[in-house]
């Protein structure tokens, strides 16, 4: 059996670690249920280029987090990604932004790493690209999206 994993994305970082966020929360709580439910939390070296645009490697939780490159494989899985995306994007109706430069790449990432089973975002136009992909092709993750508190994605108990 395949260890389970989570791919956290930029959008994830930003709000776990801004605790003025309103997402904070949610961020803090996922973080902890992965910790203690020992599922391996891994960060693209994409999200983290992403992240130093305005923060520092620093503040990440590396210790925490299994960093992958971005390889090979994850390059000709994005390819199919995103030709499936440049031939429905009129159907997305993604606020301006680019297509191709992350969400493909991260998705397909969390597609070819087996362990990958979560791949959590706050990013909305980036759960519309999901979405697109999956009426395509079954990718091999699920995605959730941080807006739903811990709690309900894995049918826990809250008490408070």
């Amino acid at each position: 059996m395949t260890h389970k994993s989570v791919l956290l994305d930029t959008s994830f970082f930003l709000r776990f670690l801004h605790d003025e966020s309103p997402l904070y929360k949610n961020a803090d709580d996922y973080f902890r249920y992965f910790i203690r439910h020992e599922i391996t939390m891994m960060i693209s070296t994409i999200s983290i280029a992403e992240y130093c645009v305005g923060g520092s490697v620093d503040e990440l939780p590396l210790k925490n987090l299994q960093i992958i490159p971005f390889n090979l494989e994850h390059s000709k899985r994005t390819g199919t990604f995103a030709k499936i995306v440049f031939q429905n994007k009129g159907k997305l109706k993604l606020n301006e932004r680019n297509i191709i430069p992350n969400d493909t790449k991260l998705f397909a990432q969390a597609d070819c790493e087996k362990s990958i089973q979560f791949y959590l975002s706050s990013d909305t136009e980036s759960l519309k690209i999901y979405n697109l992909l999956k009426t395509h092709i079954n990718p091999a993750f699920q995605f959730i999206d941080l807006h739903i508190p811990c709690n309900e994605t894995f049918g826990m108990l809250d008490f408070g």
